[in-house]
């Protein structure tokens, strides 16, 4: 179908890279549960919007030049892990009633979700290994095959990213009630952010 050898394996692939617990789920929880549902649309549009981006540029080969290169890949890297990281110890460091971490306005949780995204530089190379498993030489129809990939994987982020958003958004109006709980979320997110800014720095 359009030079992709397996379809239905790549569809499989990406829904089970989307449930992979990670920064980009946090962004979609967090941002749903300061936003409402508009934040949570508009951080899952900044995935979206990130993924497309990474996933290009490994079609264009600038992941293999990170690799190639590994002060670039270091960098940007290091980069990714200590933005999440400054993100998770505004969360542990804000005071009750403070301004919340992540803009309440839509096109802030966009920008933020696309930047957790595109600063994790494990998705780069998860995009150039990722892609030829499922290219049929063959078959393979140049731009339409990646196009056509490109189209499935925001399509299936989107339909996921509405599931998350929904769900998040119907606790969170039960848990709004009681302020320390909502407090004691935002420590464990930040703590997640935090945690997952140090993984990505130690990891090689």
């Amino acid at each position: 179908m359009f030079g992709i050898a397996d379809y239905g394996a790549f569809v499989a692939a990406i829904i089970l890279f989307l449930a992979i617990p990670g920064p980009g789920n946090l962004a979609l929880i967090t941002s749903t549960s300061k936003g409402g549902r508009a934040g949570g649309l508009a951080a899952t549009l900044g995935v979206i919007a990130g993924d497309q981006v990474l996933m290009w540029l490994a079609v264009a080969g600038v992941s293999a030049l990170l690799v190639a290169y590994p002060a670039a890949f270091h960098a940007v890297q290091w980069l990714g892990a200590a933005y999440l990281a400054w993100l998770g110890f505004k969360m542990l460091t804000a005071k009750p009633g403070a301004k919340p971490i992540l803009n309440i306005q839509p096109r802030h949780y966009f920008r933020q979700a696309a930047l957790i995204t595109l600063l994790n530089p494990k998705a780069i190379v998860f995009y150039m290994a990722f892609f030829p498993l499922f290219v049929d030489p063959a078959r393979h129809q140049g731009l339409l095959t990646f196009g056509v990939m490109a189209a499935t994987i925001a399509a299936l982020t989107l339909a996921y990213g509405l599931i998350v958003v929904l769900l998040t958004y119907h606790l969170a109006e039960r848990l709004r009630a009681n302020p320390a709980i909502t407090r004691a979320l935002e420590k464990v997110a930040g703590v997640f952010l935090v945690g997952f800014g140090v993984k990505l720095a130690l990891s090689r």
